[in-house]
């Protein structure tokens, strides 16, 4: 039986008002990976993401999720098996919300919870969705109220509340200070070595974000994957300096996390 992965996009080009965004992109994500996709601003990592979250339609190339190729499955429907968070999606919700109805709404990938009619059952995955990220005690707060470490996790239960059977996460410590970061990087690494949790793919640009966990890494340049294959194999600091463009020192500390100079 030939393997399905959870996501699979095939010689994918991008292009907005005349400007090559990606080309020729071509990464699979099988159910068992985890992802880091690393480069420099600019070079095409949230394109891509949007482009495997079904937001985005590519200009030419194939996009399939979970086995069914974008432009004749469902895309409503086929959204709500993605987790995804993005600073873009943040930013659409409204601050007034509790972070009990942020996660809720992800059952429809709605914005607003007036939109659909909701279960107790709905409303327990919510509540369990939050107190696996920390955050249960906030359940009640509005979204507005909670620090940006604290809005980060609720963003990240939202990601769950559909047991999706992937997950993407779109520069998940951007806004967050050094503690809220070496937090989410804790939960991350949680994740990333949770054999029943599901494959997830992050996009960074701080080598020093990569949790322990992670299997495998695509290094963008340019709209271009320059590398990619199994971390312990891909990040180098030979591969690193080719992907910002500038010499760069490495190091993988004893914890598994990683640090880069110039």
């Amino acid at each position: 039986m030939s393997r399905v992965d959870a996501i699979a996009v095939s010689d994918v080009t991008l292009v907005r008002d005349g400007n090559a965004i990606l080309g020729g992109v071509t990464l699979a994500v099988a159910n068992d990976e985890r992802w880091v996709v690393i480069g420099a601003n600019g070079s095409g990592k949230t394109s891509l993401l949007r482009v495997m979250a079904l937001y985005d339609h590519p200009t030419s190339g194939t996009v399939d999720v979970l086995g069914q190729r974008l432009g004749t499955a469902d895309v409503r429907e086929l959204r709500r098996s993605v987790g995804y968070a993005s600073a873009a999606l943040a930013e659409q919700l409204r601050g007034d919300l509790t972070a009990h109805d942020v996660v809720k709404t992800a059952r429809y990938a709605a914005l607003e919870p007036w939109w659909h009619r909701y279960t107790t059952e709905d409303d327990e995955r919510a509540d369990a969705c939050l107190e696996q990220l920390g955050v249960f005690h906030h359940r009640d707060r509005t979204l507005a109220t909670l620090s940006s470490g604290e809005q980060q996790r609720v963003l990240l239960a939202r990601t769950l509340m559909n047991e999706p059977a992937v997950v993407l996460l779109d520069e998940p410590s951007a806004r967050l200070d050094l503690g809220g970061r070496e937090q989410l990087v804790g939960t991350l690494q949680q994740l990333a070595t949770d054999a029943s949790a599901p494959p997830f793919v992050m996009v960074t640009h701080h080598v020093d974000e990569i949790p322990p966990g992670l299997t495998h890494i695509a290094m963008l340049a340019g709209g271009s994957i320059m590398a990619r294959g199994p971390v312990d194999d891909v990040l180098t600091a030979d591969s690193l300096s080719e992907c910002f463009a500038m010499p760069l020192s490495l190091e993988r500390r004893a914890n598994g996390r990683f640090i880069a100079w110039s």
